[in-house]
């Protein structure tokens, strides 16, 4: 099972846009006749395992080994979590042949639909609860991650979001979000720079992780699109065109080196799927 990580909101999109990226989750489910997990990673190796637990809504995981790798950060809002969610629904799913409900079970798990989407269908996605509607990223378009080396709980950052905002606030999402997916739908990167623009929710985040906030704000002075916070933050989503790519990574990495990592990651085009089991 092969399952990519995921960015949510994608600027001025809260809730509702989410990209597939190109570092995969792989799990592996082998039926051993005694339960374990198996993996490298930072992560639980008991039955509280996230991939365990998706795979439990569905069976039993008794007499099954769990063999996790994955080059998604664990934290920083990249859909690590959407990602093993999946991958545990989707390998009990075919080795039992159950046809369940794969994206809503996730979206039930996870707690919301946008990364799960992505991990699923790969490419972009704009969700309207559980319907989806998805295509390919245009061609010459790339992404840089810009992770900080400190993370910012989820839940302290929905905290941080206000109960009611400006209406002058909603009309310019409602433009950007207008601007960036018709943008990204015709190929014209110039449009998708101009809807990158968020008022909806990265401002009242700010505060938690300000120097990936400031570092979205001067994005464009590396060469770049713009930028957007992933997800709750506090990865910073840099979008690049094809050829810049290189040297917008390079500046990064200069600059935020006493606080972050940074990392190349295309946007993927294929979704969640099983490799063999």
């Amino acid at each position: 099972m092969r399952v990519p990580a995921s960015s949510a909101n994608l600027g001025p999109g809260l809730d509702v846009l989410a990209a597939a990226l190109a570092l995969p989750l792989e799990l592996e489910v082998v039926e051993t006749g005694e339960f374990a997990v198996v993996t490298d990673l930072d992560v639980r190796r008991d039955r509280g395992n996230l991939a365990v637990q998706a795979f439990e809504r569905l069976h039993p995981a008794d007499g099954f080994e769990f063999r996790i790798r994955s080059k998604i950060p664990l934290t920083g809002g990249l859909g690590s979590s959407a990602a093993v969610i999946v991958a545990g629904l989707m390998a009990a799913d075919h080795l039992f042949e159950l046809d369940a409900d794969i994206l809503g079970l996730s979206a039930e798990l996870e707690g919301h639909p946008d990364n799960v989407a992505a991990a699923i269908h790969g490419g972009f996605v704009i969700c309207d609860g559980l319907s989806v509607t998805r295509f390919d990223a245009p061609m010459g378009l790339e992404a840089v991650l810009v992770v900080p080396n400190e993370a910012v709980g989820t839940a302290q950052a929905r905290a941080a979001l206000p109960a009611q905002v400006a209406l002058a606030d909603v009309v310019r999402n409602l433009a950007a979000v207008a601007q960036l997916t018709l943008g990204l739908a015709q190929g014209n990167l110039e449009l998708v720079a101009t809807g990158l623009r968020d008022r909806l929710h990265q401002p009242y985040r700010a505060h938690l992780y300000p120097r990936s906030a400031e570092l979205v704000e001067r994005a464009s002075a590396f060469g770049a699109l713009g930028a957007t916070i992933s997800g709750a933050g506090p990865t910073v989503l840099v979008w690049t065109r094809f050829e810049d790519t290189g040297a917008v990574l390079g500046a990064l990495a200069q600059d935020t080196e006493s606080w972050a990592h940074v990392m190349r990651a295309p946007f993927e085009t294929q979704g969640a799927y099983v490799r063999g089991l």
